[in-house]
């Protein structure tokens, strides 16, 4: 079984996307930015827009019937390879005890030059195979 999530952002119709797509057992969160009401967030500060990002992630991930402690993989796109201090920062206050999987990989630049930070995350819940929560 495959659900799809939507978020109602502006680009999930103008690329042809959903937020998160559940597949089984996986919640695999596409990419998110601190882009919120079609305005970017934080502006100049890496760890606010990895902040609002994950925040944006992980309501889809519990949208689908996950939650944090389900997170196995992160994976961060940052513009500028020196913000990785603070990205990671981020990461380990929402990921601190449930370590997942990471990934943090600098990016020539991202659909809007204001924007730092780009995430993504998968999650596993074998209970959402068998519909639970689904």
């Amino acid at each position: 079984m495959i659900k799809r999530i939507f978020s109602g952002g502006p680009w999930e119709d103008v690329v042809g996307y959903c937020r998160a797509v559940v597949a089984g057992p996986w919640v695999l969160v596409a990419g998110c930015t601190s882009t919120v009401d079609g305005e970017v967030l934080h502006e100049n500060d890496a760890y606010g827009q990895t902040k609002t990002a994950f925040g944006i992630a992980l309501q889809a991930v519990e949208k689908a019937g996950a939650s944090v402690e389900d997170v196995v993989r992160t994976r961060m796109y940052v513009r500028d390879i020196g913000d990785a201090e603070a990205v990671g920062r981020a990461h380990r206050e929402l990921f601190g005890e449930v370590r997942p999987a990471a990934t943090m990989i600098e990016v020539s630049g991202f659909i809007d030059h204001r924007m730092l930070v780009e995430i993504e995350v998968d999650a596993y819940r074998p209970a959402l195979q068998d519909g639970e929560n689904a």
